[in-house]
């Protein structure tokens, strides 16, 4: 059965009724009135809403005797109000755009099956079984709006509709809207159920090669007076609004067209069909002139679809299609040809046509089939890249992150691809100069960021360079580069022997100089240093760079070789060593390290001594890259390399700080606490600093897991430390970044008279270890007098309570040093909930509440799976609720603090009522109630909102108070489960809103 016929009533019977109970007086004013309103000459149509008058009036259901509900009765009152309807919508000439802006589906379902009804269609035929040009005009007019409108809406049911703000909470009016809502889908599902066949009836229709005609206020009239006569052979059966059949083709085409489009999501294949039906359409607007329709179609929404269908279709013979650059991008993604693909993106850069949301989209889709193992991509991705960069440059954009990404490894390939992309991209003639100043600025950074010289003189020496940029510009530049430290990697060339190479004085000076800074050879620099020498006996080569440095320890030795080439030579062998060392080039590191140690072994066992430690160093770094990473434990040969070197007694060996602490760190990072705690030498333990301090690291970590009463080890710890951040009020930066404190003390008050106090910690990577020490510094930063919010940190209860001389420690020191300590951290694991609530807290007593929410709920979110879980009480405790509601709070976020509250073991209602009376609120405010489960607050916001007579608002209230999962009499599991899950949901949003 159709869905016309699930609601038609049988309203075509002309058997006489009894005459109603009430007056015929009402119904027979508002006739004429209705008449009145529609003759007199106005431009103004009646209101639609007469017709859901007159419709609901019709279709009220009657009780009989017994208080029975029955159907409405079919009597003379019912047809009239039922026929005043259908006038309405014959004096709207039947625009279904009108009807549909304003009646409901149910309402213009019944209409439109009245329109069937009085076209004399039979009840229960199925309109697919029906010749339509055998019926009379109207008849067939009538089953063509029907089924119109049942594709019409199908398709609207698929776009998104902002919702209708509700009026106020009655319940008859909420029961009423319930009903509509389920009446609506019933019959969308009925609508949808027979879409085929509604496709198949207007299909038929654009066979059709005639007029139809709709009906008026006059056929309707003369259908009353006549019922037999108006379909019938009659001089009736052509009257009523003429349709013509362009007019009729244009609909039913358009209509068509935006079914097929629907369906295409499911199946491209009928993109085709939708493309034809509106070219089709437009064809025939062009035509005929849209003036003319009796019913309009939206042109830029026609326009929009003829456009996606000309990108989603592939046609070889489609001219306006492939001029458009959208089909022509889809055309190459869909091949795979690439290679005009970065030519449309280039050509692009000149016109700018295509939007920039778009050329994202092209390149993630790009990035995604790379990740996806086709590896032939990456160089399209990397060219797109460029393309998109280079656009945002020229329209002042931020250069994206993926770009760097893919420039962290440039070649020469890439480099002469992003000079031709940059040249391609501005008309230097008829560029502005604002524009060529923001190219020359790229261009500029450019070289500033590239490290291998080659590649930078390939841009400076480029002819847009030139242009771009002015002669004291390009001088000032090179200056710079200058003072930059260069590096490039040749290639090793195998030799017999370090001394086997023969000299050459064939080229001058100053390129051999400038060889000499860029080549990390060993075997290449010996060769470069005997030319040099060979030409000059008076220069210091190993001055020639001001990043050549040695740490001063070694350079006083260094410098009293005798010999000025192997001076030179052992100088610039270290320097580049420690260089590349420092930047984890740990491969020619060695290399350099190991030539340099051929070369002193032969005449200096210090200097010997001094390159064997610098190779442990070196080991040490590079199983912590390496191997470390995943967890693999060193050699035992390592192990045994870092024991030997604390244990070391060699007299007169320069030795380097940094050495020694990374040999503690080490043994600390991989759990050597039995060496450190009971094997270690006691006169070592007695001299060497580090090593005094790993011990009782190692010794307190491993009484954590006891009881409580095992904690000497931690209170010796904690008196070194008090001591050493006690002395001296200095603090300054090291080479690496890191605040040092710089102790200067007599033997009496400390363990060691000179001590970088934090440098050792950012070399812990054990978690436990650096869990410790943190705790150990947050700790002593909470002993402070004058400190208001206290960060909390695990095993922190091991440490004492006080210091007998508070005075005397540095706490500026030791803020900076938790600040920096507890960032080190996270970047060893990101994901360690204990560490990330000390950032929060740190972040919360400095008043930068956004970035202390940010790190709270991240904390959250790794122990919870996203919050999927729930948080453990242990991070989320109370004190940590209540400072998420403060920043809440001094963020303006009053609606979010309520929420909060609820958080806490017992609810605040205090703090919740006095933030939700607060109205200027920066959050959603009433998009959150949904996320609230205690009545209390829900029962305040509906007083709230009705003394401030904000009925939409408090609606939402309403709405979240009548949901049976808070009802107080279910079942305790029922109602934290309803809690837990708008935790969940909340505490989402939350993380969405400020990560």
């Amino acid at each position: 059965m159709s869905a016309e016929a699930a609601d038609r009533e049988a309203a075509t019977s002309s058997r006489p009724c009894t005459p109603p109970q009430t007056s015929w007086f009402e119904f027979l004013l508002e006739e004429a009135l209705l008449e009145q309103h529609l003759q007199k000459p106005s431009p103004d149509p009646p209101p639609v809403q007469l017709i859901v008058q007159f419709l609901e009036q019709a279709s009220k259901p009657s009780v009989n005797e017994q208080n029975q509900v029955q159907p409405p009765p079919d009597n003379k009152r019912n047809r009239i109000l039922k026929l005043l309807a259908l006038k309405v919508a014959a004096h709207l000439k039947w625009d279904l755009d009108v009807l549909e802006k304003s009646l409901s589906v149910p309402v213009l379902n019944m209409l439109l099956n009245e329109l069937l009804c009085i076209s004399k269609v039979p009840p229960g035929t199925k309109h697919v079984d029906v010749d339509l040009s055998s019926l009379p005009p109207t008849t067939a007019m009538a089953i063509l709006l029907y089924n119109r409108w049942a594709i019409r809406t199908i398709v609207q049911s698929s776009f998104p509709v902002k919702q209708v703000k509700p009026g106020p909470p009655q319940l008859n009016v909420m029961n009423q809207i319930q009903q509509e809502k389920e009446l609506t889908e019933n019959i969308l599902k009925v609508l949808k159920e027979q879409a085929a066949d509604s496709i198949l009836v207007l299909e038929g229709a654009l066979k059709l090669n005639k007029d139809l005609y709709v009906h008026t206020i006059r056929t309707l009239d003369l259908l009353a007076m006549e019922p037999g006569m108006v379909n019938g052979e009659t001089e009736s059966s052509t009257a009523g609004l003429k349709i013509s059949a362009e007019e009729i083709q244009c609909q039913v085409c358009y209509d068509l067209g935006a079914i097929y489009f629907q369906q295409g999501s499911t199946n491209p294949a009928v993109h085709e069909n939708a493309k034809e039906k509106f070219f089709k359409t437009k064809e025939l607007i062009t035509k005929n002139g849209s003036s003319s329709l009796h019913f309009t179609i939206d042109e830029e929404r026609l326009a929009g679809y003829c456009q996606a269908c000309g990108v989603l279709t592939s046609s070889s013979d489609d001219a306006s299609q492939q001029a458009t650059p959208y089909s022509q991008i889809h055309s190459c993604m869909k091949s795979g040809n690439y290679q005009d693909l970065v030519k449309i993106f280039l050509e692009d850069n000149l016109t700018l046509s295509l939007p920039v949301q778009f050329r994202q989209s092209v390149l993630r889709e790009l990035f995604q089939k790379a990740q996806q193992g086709n590896d032939a991509l990456d160089e399209v991705c990397f060219k797109v890249c460029v393309c998109n960069t280079v656009c945002d440059v020229l329209q002042g954009r931020t250069i994206d992150i993926q770009f760097c990404q893919l420039f962290l490894k440039p070649s020469k390939e890439k480099i002469d691809f992003l000079l031709e992309v940059c040249s391609r991209s501005i008309n230097l003639e008829n560029a502005s100069e604002a524009l060529k100043r923001k190219m020359a600025a790229f261009l500029k950074n450019l070289c500033l960021g590239l490290e291998d010289l080659q590649l930078v003189f390939m841009i400076s020496s480029h002819e847009l360079f030139i242009k771009l940029l002015k002669d004291d510009e390009r001088k000032l530049l090179i200056d710079q580069m200058r003072k930059r430290s260069p590096r490039i990697n040749l290639c090793t060339k195998p030799v017999t022997s370090f001394y086997d190479i023969p000299a050459s004085a064939s080229v001058n000076i100053g390129q051999l100089e400038h060889q000499l800074i860029l080549s990390v050879d060993p075997w290449r620099i010996r060769q470069i240093l005997i030319e040099l020498h060979g030409m000059t006996s008076e220069r210091q080569f190993w001055t020639i760079s001001n990043k050549w440095e040695v740490p001063n320890v070694y350079g006083n030795v260094i410098l009293g070789i005798k010999d000025n080439l192997t001076r030179d030579l052992v100088y610039i062998l270290m320097a580049k060593g420690l260089h590349c060392c420092a930047i984890k080039d740990f491969v020619h590191a060695k290399q350099l390290f190991a030539a340099c140690l051929e070369l002193v072994t032969e005449f200096s066992p210090k200097l010997r001594q001094v390159m064997l430690n610098e190779m442990l160093l070196l080991d040490i770094y590079t199983h912590e890259a390496g191997a470390g990473v995943s967890g693999e434990r060193p050699p035992s040969d390592l192990i045994s390399r870092v024991r030997g070197y604390l244990e070391m007694r060699v007299p007169d060996i320069p030795l380097r700080q940094v050495i020694a602490e990374e040999c503690v760190a080490f043994l600390l990072n991989w759990c050597e606490n039995e060496y450190l705690t009971m094997q270690v030498p006691l006169p070592l333990v007695q001299t060497n600093p580090y090593v005094k301090l790993g011990q009782l690291l190692a010794a307190t970590c491993k009484e954590l897991p006891g009881p409580k009463e095992s904690r000497r080890t931690a209170k010796d710890l904690w008196e070194v430390v008090v001591q050493i951040c006690s002395v001296s009020n200095q603090h300054k930066r090291g080479n690496d970044g890191r605040v040092s404190l710089i102790k200067h003390r007599e033997s009496t008050l400390g363990i060691m008279y000179r001590f970088h106090g934090n440098t050792i910690f950012f070399s812990l990577q054990e978690p436990l270890v650096l869990t410790t020490i943190l705790s150990l510094f947050v700790k002593l930063h909470n002993v402070r007098e004058d400190i208001v919010n206290d960060i909390a940190a695990e095993h922190i209860s091991i440490w004492p309570s006080s210091i007998p001389n508070l005075q005397s420690v540095d706490f500026e020191a030791v803020a900076v040093t938790v600040k920096e300590l507890v960032s080190y951290a996270l970047t060893i694991n990101a994901n360690n909930h204990f560490w990330l609530i000390i950032q929060a807290d740190i972040y919360f007593a400095t008043n930068q509440y956004s970035a202390a929410l940010h790190y709270y709920l991240q904390a959250g979110a790794v122990c919870s799976d996203f919050f999927n879980k729930m948080v453990p009480p242990d991070v989320y405790t109370d004190q940590v609720i209540k400072r998420m509601i403060k920043c809440c709070s001094l963020l303006n976020c009053h609606t979010q603090v309520a929420i909060l509250c609820q958080f806490l073991r017992e609810v605040d209602y205090k703090t919740a009522f006095k933030a939700l009376q607060e109205q200027n609120s920066h959050d959603a405010m009433d998009s959150y109630y949904e996320y609230i489960w205690d009545v209390t607050i829900l029962e305040y916001l509906t007083y709230l909102h009705h003394k401030r007579g904000e009925t939409d608002k408090r609606q939402i209230a309403i709405k979240a108070i009548g949901q049976t999962e808070l009802n107080a009499s279910n079942p305790e599991e029922v109602l934290q489960l309803a809690a837990q899950r708008r935790k969940k949901k909340f505490l989402q949003a939350m993380a969405k809103l400020y990560f």
